[in-house]
């Protein structure tokens, strides 16, 4: 999963990229500190992971991984190349979601590059950049595809879609608020990459005094919940500054401070948590002597598609996968034990994988 981290100049952004990464990325008072995207990559925390690696005395335990990309400051007009804007708009289209960063505080230490904090504003500024983005896209392909209709029907149903996507956005509306006919219509979206298409987690930036009550009473949080309402965003409370003084703590010592500020988790877990939901992802595990490791699936995948995590083979030479739930696993001390008392369940292609599921794939290439 990749996650690119967006914001306006001065939200906070870089600060919550270190935090979350550990990267350093330079983070000055000033816009456009980071030029090239910063990527980092950071392991999903999961509690099974070492309950499991400690139960078969794994060599390795590995966690899922996200990847963040921390994406250089956006302004006004970065569609038509102000700020870092063209190099912005390439690097955000290569992301499966964007945690878009808002500052919701006053503070007069710090410039905000529009003179005033004003989230619903800073939101608009930066759909407004995709919406042009995704237009100059549509307008390109919407060029070539009509002239085709003209001769070839079959580039008829396109062209429809395409001259409505043109109306919607023009309307200063998301490509996400379109509503799909049919399936072609799906293909044909995914088709064209459209930055306004992708799922957005915002990040509403608060003071450290403000974030264990999670921002109530915070004007700015409310307007940017409300905001993500009506889009079927994700929203979550964060204080950058505080993430980046977790981010230097040992663990003993996180859940300390952790404690003190009467938060029950990070940041990062809340991102996580936020982001899985959004984008409908789930975890399995697999467990051994050599090797405990959490895959990543969609919600909905099949037992052959998610044994094609681990290697092709897995699932081309696909014949059954055994089932164990971690609970159970856990309880019953290892699989063996788990296998008698009846818990093990032999799976076929059409099994739905569940998020928990210890698995052992059966194939033969």
């Amino acid at each position: 999963m990749k996650l690119g981290i967006v914001g306006l100049p001065n939200v906070g952004k870089s600060t919550l990229f270190n935090s979350l990464t550990k990267a350093g990325a330079e983070s000055a008072n000033y816009p456009f500190c980071t030029i090239d995207p910063n990527i980092g990559i950071v392991a999903v925390p999961d509690k099974r992971l070492n309950v499991l690696g400690k139960l078969y005395d794994s060599e390795r335990v590995v966690p899922a991984a996200i990847e963040f990309v921390d994406i250089a400051g956006l302004v006004k007009g970065a569609s038509k190349g102000e700020g870092l804007g063209n190099q912005f708009l390439s690097n955000i289209r290569e992301v499966d979601a964007i945690i878009h960063v808002i500052r919701c505080f006053e503070d007069t230490n710090i410039i905000h590059v529009e003179g005033s904090v004003n989230p619903l504003r800073d939101i608009e500024t930066i759909n407004l950049e995709l919406i042009f983005s995704d237009l100059e896209v549509i307008e390109r392909r919407l060029s070539k595809v009509g002239k085709a209709a003209k001769s070839d029907k079959t580039y008829e149903k396109e062209a429809n879609l395409l001259t409505k996507l043109k109306e919607l956005l023009e309307q200063g509306k998301l490509a996400k608020m379109y509503q799909i006919e049919d399936e072609d219509e799906v293909e044909l979206l995914n088709s064209l990459q459209l930055l306004t298409l992708k799922p957005v987690i915002y990040a509403a930036n608060v003071k450290d005094d403000e974030l264990e009550q999670d921002g109530e009473g915070n004007l700015f949080v409310k307007q940017v919940k409300e905001y993500a309402e009506k889009e079927n965003s994700e929203v979550f409370v964060i204080c950058a500054q505080i993430e980046q003084e977790i981010a230097e703590l040992e663990e003993e010592e996180k859940k300390q401070f952790l404690e003190e500020l009467g938060l029950k988790e990070s940041g990062l877990e809340k991102l996580i948590r936020a982001s899985y939901h959004l984008l409908g992802l789930i975890s399995y595990l697999t467990a051994g002597p050599k090797e405990t490791k959490a895959w990543t699936i969609k919600k909905g995948t099949k037992a052959p598609q998610a044994a094609g995590k681990i290697h092709s083979d897995f699932e081309r030479g696909f014949i059954r996968a055994e089932i164990v739930t971690y609970d159970n696993l856990v309880d019953c001390g290892n699989f063996q034990n788990a296998k008698e008392k009846g818990l093990v369940r032999s799976e076929g292609k059409d099994y739905i994988v569940q998020d928990g599921d210890v698995v052992l794939f059966r194939f033969n290439v």
